[in-house]
């Protein structure tokens, strides 16, 4: 099979009548050509390209060919990528693309994606400490990053908004250039680096990697239409690494050179001298600055902290490591302990982290530990949002006490009648408990099942199971009985998007399938599943490198639903009256079917 040929672009800045004019002269001269790829800034720079480009987006006129983006600010953004996130078909895990219209796909964030056959991976934006929506990466956008270059297989084309470490004669080093980008692309190690924001076309010689036996090739372009006539298309036909024989990735040209993320430059912008192995990659092994007194209390300056420890439990450098192996920090990292309170003491992004923003105690997690057998176990109760005991949990949203669970509707619910089940320990799963406490629970979602049936209903219940997790729930939500097949489907889809496949078991009641779950549960990894309606299990170990989101069972349930908007709890709260109704309102249509009355 012939190689794809792939288009590359730099800044669009809003001129698609001149971008697909030569397109067509170029498929036309060369092609066809598989796609387009444009890196640097696509939407306009001014208002007055506005009209050509809406006329694009809105239909008025044609995409000839398929068109992927990054760098998503300019005039109109906003509106339009807003917009399109909003689209139903836009949920869940889109790593290939949000459609945008046709034959226009924008690359939102970081992610990979296979490309006819070439695996691409993308940071789109620039980088910023403020947490804007659009135009930005976040710093989870570059886990993700970092997270991909630990998998197997080769990168074959990243795509980044700015450019490179070291750039052509006469351009400023300083501008569009991007520290966190430099390190990615040192880890990452793609055979082609594609980037804009310079002004300028720039062919770099093709270098060599460190552990790696294959190049790198980049190539810089120039904005669409510039002034300076300088190239701002390219085209490429790459034979998919996963389809090349070990001689031909390992293959250098004469003109191949070091790489040069294992310079350093002094500040006359001359080559100092070559740095050792070692030292060269210690970019990818250091993340964050803890020292012991950090690690005690939140503050204070140490040395660098090894990230391939802290991340992995082990570094393959051992002794030769310059970086610390603090096995304390590893242990809160483990606890789920926020990487920026570990290393400054504060975390910017406030209520939007996931992480937690205190050093948690020996023993959190440990499914033996009672809750109140020890200060900190009832410590833990106080601050926990689910424990009975504590201040902090929402108990006007209680629905049903039972001895070993209770039941509560859900904060900032899906849908009506969204439902929490509950252990009244302090655990972090539902899998590992009793059997006298799994008869318990199977108990209330046999009368979850009967009462949403009553109402025409099925239900989806589910259950995320972190490391980090704390006090487990089991997630009820209930969906159209017209849906309910396609479920599996839909799951499966959006668990092809984040490149796995789950373990799927179908079973004639709901205790022989959570006997399945404990077979494949490993409590020394997260773990996800899903119980469907027709008795289908569906079960994913989670790796330690694997990028998983927390909220990955809701968003795919909004995806079925046309419920984008509610994908994220915080979009669906109410005041605590509107809640108190709710459960009032719930309590007395469940009581038929309550297992507790």
């Amino acid at each position: 099979m012939a190689p794809p040929r792939i288009l590359l672009c730099g800044d669009v800045l809003g001129g698609l009548n001149q971008l697909f004019k030569r397109v067509a002269s170029v498929n036309k001269s060369a092609g066809p050509f598989d796609a387009l790829l444009c890196v640097g800034q696509f939407f306009p720079d001014s208002p007055e390209r506005l009209g050509e480009f809406t006329d694009y987006i809105e239909g008025r006129s044609e995409i000839p060919i398929a068109t992927y983006f990054i760098g998503d600010y300019g005039v109109g953004a906003p509106k339009v990528l807003l917009a399109a996130s909003r689209e139903s078909g836009n949920q869940g895990f889109k790593m290939d693309g949000l459609k945008i219209c046709d034959n226009l796909y924008w690359l939102k964030g970081s992610g990979k994606f296979t490309l006819h056959g070439l695996l691409v991976a993308y940071l789109s934006g620039r980088h910023s400490s403020v947490g804007q929506q659009f135009g930005t990466y976040s710093q989870d956008d570059v886990d993700a990053l970092r997270a991909i270059a630990e998998e197997p297989g080769i990168v074959d084309i990243f795509l980044t908004y700015p450019f490179m470490t070291d750039v052509p004669p006469g351009i400023s080093e300083s501008s569009g250039s991007d520290s966190t980008v430099a390190e990615l692309v040192s880890e990452i190690k793609p055979r082609y680096h594609i980037a804009g924001t310079k002004g300028v076309f720039y062919a770099r010689e093709p270098y060599s990697n460190i552990d790696a036996v294959h190049v790198t090739r980049f190539f810089g372009l120039a904005p669409v239409g510039n002034k300076d006539k300088q190239k701002f298309i390219h085209a490429i036909s790459p034979t998919p690494a996963s389809m090349m024989s070990a001689a031909d990735i390992s293959m250098k040209s004469a003109s191949t050179t070091l790489s040069p993320y294992a310079v350093q430059k002094l500040v006359d912008g001359k080559e100092a001298s070559k740095r050792t192995n070692d030292s060269v990659t210690d970019s990818q092994y250091w993340r964050y600055d803890v020292s012991t007194k950090r690690q005690k209390h939140g503050a204070g300056d140490g040395d660098k902290l090894c990230f391939k420890f802290l991340s992995s439990g082990s570094c393959p450098r051992g002794e030769k490591c310059h970086f610390q192996h603090d096995m304390a920090a590893r242990e809160q990292y483990m606890r789920g302990v926020c990487f920026d309170f570990l290393n400054k003491g504060k975390c910017e992004r406030g209520p939007d982290c996931n992480f937690k923003h205190s050093l948690q105690d020996e023993g959190e997690g440990n499914p033996h530990r009672r809750r109140g057998s020890d200060n900190a176990s009832t410590n833990r109760s106080k601050e926990c949002w689910f424990c009975i005991s504590s201040p902090n949990v929402e108990s006007h949203l209680i629905i049903s006490i039972g001895e070993n669970f209770y039941c509560a509707l859900a904060k900032g619910p899906l849908v009506k009648d969204h439902v929490l089940v509950i252990p009244v320990e302090h655990l972090p799963n539902t899998i590992t408990l009793p059997q006298k406490c799994e008869i318990e629970l199977v108990r209330f979602q046999s009368s979850l099942k009967k009462y949403y049936k009553n109402q025409g209903k099925e239900v989806v219940f589910f259950e995320w199971v972190s490391k980090r997790s704390s006090h487990a729930n089991l997630q009820a939500i209930p969906v159209p009985s017209s849906k309910a097949a396609a479920l599996q489907n839909i799951f499966n889809f959006a668990a092809e998007k984040l490149g796995f496949k789950f373990a799927a078991m179908k079973f004639n009641n709901n205790s022989d399938g959570r006997n399945y779950l404990r077979t494949q549960f490993d409590g020394n990894l997260s773990f996800f599943y899903v119980e469907l309606p027709d008795g289908t299990t569906l079960a994913h170990v989670v790796e330690e490198t694997e990028r998983f989101p927390a909220q990955f069972g809701r968003e795919v349930l909004a995806g079925l639903l046309d419920m984008a908007k509610r994908a994220d709890w915080r979009n669906c709260t109410y005041s605590k009256e509107e809640e108190t109704k709710m459960a009032g309102d719930f309590k007395s249509q469940f009581q038929e079917f309550d297992p507790n009355e």
